[in-house]
């Protein structure tokens, strides 16, 4: 029985991570292209037009993949996981049901018109069909947060007589306090990952000296919006995130940084290799106390370890969920970074000249998606071995009628299938990329304010 039970959580998590791969683009590139839409309007520059619909194009191609890849993940709920969904399917279904009936159909009707209703449509009236777009994928996104918000900190329920739990308070779920946190340190991730791609794009073209006017477009709005939202990333919304874990989960928060027995002025672990035998760090990294000062804003704070709970609560698997969350936090960083250097030089107007930033840039988008992952699988390994935290423990929620045999057939079906999917993507996108941008003339206006520019 714990084969099953491992195949089916390794066949949800490779369909749920190959899935998020998507998402996490739609999501920032829509917030993005909104943003393009309003430069178009406010400026009155075809250019922006011209970029915007070019990402557009991009934004369809990740809308269809997350639409086939989401879909096995519903069905999952009831052929992997039916005794959870038995359990818990009166609380959660209200969630999913909204995401599907309500934000999916609205950014889908609205797609449709952004993509194929520029002719008809007015420029305001299209700058509405974006919004409207970007509006259904962020509320589609909070609906699913929220479903997995009430999987950790389960609140505005009741138990039946039979076993199972209803909701017993509508508002309580969707405005779950876990909920708000993990939505806005998720959405920041989401546009860190979409103004990666974008400027990478961006320091492409410039690279290749191809599409010169909308690449430098591309790295400005890429670099505004990605310098804003990774410092949003660690403040306030990590920050938030990490001191709800510290409250509600805090078994999670010592697994996280591999704390094993409870002191005062507990110090945070830079690297390391966490050892579960002896129950130490081996090659330590740390800053004294300040995890004690980042969790409780107090230096001396006890910061409770491993050694205060029941082994039988604790993640099953801490090494994994401490790199994890060390790799999410060491991206965070180098994002920073990159983007503080990036705008300092856009700043001093040497960027597109400056080829060894446009390389960092261009190569650098692998890797919010490694963050974002990496961001998920904390949150999922941390909340072991519960499902719903406190209420379900993962070993009861599997369905005990699907053999391990069964599992591995469907898992590598999947695979396979996605394998075909990843290959048509890439080569989809890759034909969007050598097309490129339609070019458009720059405007007057523009040619003579960079021509007092260069004179002074």
């Amino acid at each position: 029985m714990e084969s099953a039970l491992l195949v089916h959580r390794l066949h949800f998590a490779f369909t749920v991570t190959y899935h998020y791969l998507f998402p996490q683009l739609t999501m920032g590139l829509a917030l993005l292209i909104v943003w393009l839409k309003t430069m178009a309007l406010w400026k009155k520059d075809e250019r922006y037009n011209s970029a915007a619909r070019f990402w557009a194009k991009i934004f369809g191609i990740n809308f269809v993949m997350g639409v086939i890849t989401g879909i096995p993940m519903e069905f999952q709920f009831g052929t992997n996981w039916s005794h959870f969904s038995r359990f818990a399917g009166g609380v959660i279904g209200q969630t999913l049901a909204m995401e599907g009936l309500f934000a999916f159909f609205l950014e889908s009707t609205f797609l449709g018109l952004f993509l194929y209703g520029e002719k008809r449509l007015s420029p305001k009236l299209h700058w509405f069909a974006a919004f409207m777009v970007f509006a259904g994928s962020w509320l589609s996104g909070y609906f699913i947060v929220a479903t997995d918000a009430w999987m950790q900190h389960p609140v505005g329920y009741e138990k039946l007589a039979n076993g199972t739990v209803m909701v017993n308070s509508f508002w309580h779920l969707v405005l779950n306090p876990w909920a708000l946190w993990q939505y806005a340190h998720n959405m920041s991730g989401a546009v860190i990952t979409g103004s990666f791609v974008m400027t990478a794009i961006g320091a492409y073209y410039l690279l290749s000296k191809k599409h010169v006017d909308q690449a430098q477009i591309f790295i400005r709005t890429g670099i505004a919006a990605g310098l804003v939202f990774s410092f949003l990333q660690l403040f306030p919304t990590g920050d938030g995130q990490g001191r709800m874990i510290a409250h509600e989960q805090p078994v999670t928060l010592a697994a996280m940084e591999a704390l094993y027995n409870t002191q005062p002025g507990a110090p945070l672990l830079i690297m390391g290799q966490p050892n579960s035998h002896s129950g130490t760090i081996d090659n330590p990294l740390a800053v004294p106390k300040m995890l004690s000062f980042l969790t409780y804003k107090r230096w001396n704070a006890e910061v409770k370890g491993l050694n205060a709970f029941p082994k039988e609560d604790w993640p099953d698997n801490i090494p994994l969920l401490y790199y994890s969350y060390h790799i999410m936090v060491g991206l965070g960083t180098i994002f920073i970074t990159v983007m503080l250097v990036s705008a300092f030089l856009l700043w001093r107007k040497k960027l597109f000249d400056a080829r060894w930033m446009l390389w960092i840039l261009m190569l650098s988008a692998p890797f919010p998606y490694i963050a974002n992952i990496a961001g998920w699988m904390t949150a999922e390994l941390g909340r072991q071995p519960w499902l719903v935290y406190g209420l379900m423990r993962t070993a009861e929620g599997y369905s005990k009628m699907v053999s391990a045999g069964n599992g591995w057939f469907t898992l590598l079906g999947f695979m396979g299938m996605y394998t075909v999917l990843s290959i048509l993507f890439l080569f989809l996108v890759y034909r969007e990329i050598e097309h490129g941008p339609v070019s458009v003339p720059v405007p007057e206006k523009f040619t003579k304010e960079a021509a007092v520019a260069a004179a002074h």
